[in-house]
């Protein structure tokens, strides 16, 4: 049986003989369907024709995968003294990166932001002896491959280890999350596209689907605000490579609430 992998959005299903039918996340108004249709890799199939990548990103050692595949974000890996967390996933795992996430002390924990960047979040767990994976529990209907490491947490805040805390904000998915980094060199948010980094690099945006360009309503972005405003924050790290929000982060997301709510009056 195979672990197929969905072509458009890159999330892993549960072992099967035969490719699923459909795929949820890729029907849903946030995402979508490719015109050639719906279509099914596997990791080894992965493999020949891609690799998985390591660099660091504003001084963050980031995961991405080259070509692109699929939606194609990168992860990130929060450093702490009180143990490490991946952010966010991509669809494939290499030796060399496990090699080097060890090397740096290995891995505590994985926190993804939402359903589209769950890619093969088991098989990353797993070759870390099956570290917690923590997703929002009002985005649980979009778990494609259940997995004992996968941990449903509720309410608004939740505390990794005294460096890391997972913040939900909803927006562009209910249980929509980002991780707040308390580091020597300025605190930190690891947004996903939760906070949209924006092309300018100083600002960033909101929305329900990017890629069918639906906006999140007023009310919806003043509690993504409000969700992150008890943190203190210098830096806002997107989903992109290289789309990072560097200095004045905190500035930055409030001119940037201001600007949308002003654009959508």
């Amino acid at each position: 049986m195979t672990c197929f992998i969905c072509l458009q959005c890159g999330v892993q299903f549960a072992k099967r003989d035969t490719p699923p039918e459909r795929c949820p996340v890729c029907e849903d108004e946030r995402q979508y369907v490719r015109w050639e249709g719906q279509a099914w890799t596997s990791a080894r199939e992965l493999a020949r024709k891609h690799q998985l990548v390591m660099r660091e990103d504003t001084g963050v050692l980031a995961f991405g995968i080259e070509p692109r595949f699929a939606i194609g974000q990168r992860a990130l890996l929060a450093e702490t003294p009180d143990g490490n967390v991946l952010w966010d996933c991509v669809s494939m795992v290499s030796d060399e990166a496990v090699a080097e996430i060890t090397r740096r002390g290995g891995l505590q924990a994985i926190a993804i932001s939402h359903s589209h960047y769950y890619s093969v979040m088991v098989d990353w767990s797993e070759a870390f002896g099956g570290v917690p994976i923590y997703l929002h529990s009002d985005d649980r209907q979009w778990i494609m491959r259940p997995h004992p490491s996968i941990v449903c947490w509720e309410g608004e805040t939740l505390a990794i280890n005294p460096s890391l805390t997972l913040i939900r904000c909803g927006g562009h998915f209910a249980g929509g999350q980002v991780l707040h980094w308390k580091r020597d060199k300025g605190n930190a948010i690891l947004a996903g596209d939760i906070l949209q980094v924006v092309p300018t690099r100083r600002h960033v945006s909101f929305m329900y689907s990017y890629p069918n360009y639906i906006p999140l309503n007023a009310a919806t972005v003043r509690k993504i605000a409000a969700a992150v405003e008890p943190f203190d924050f210098d830096d806002i790290y997107g989903a992109w490579w290289n789309t990072n929000v560097i200095g004045g982060g905190k500035q930055a997301m409030a001119v940037s609430v201001d600007r949308y709510l002003s654009a959508i009056a």
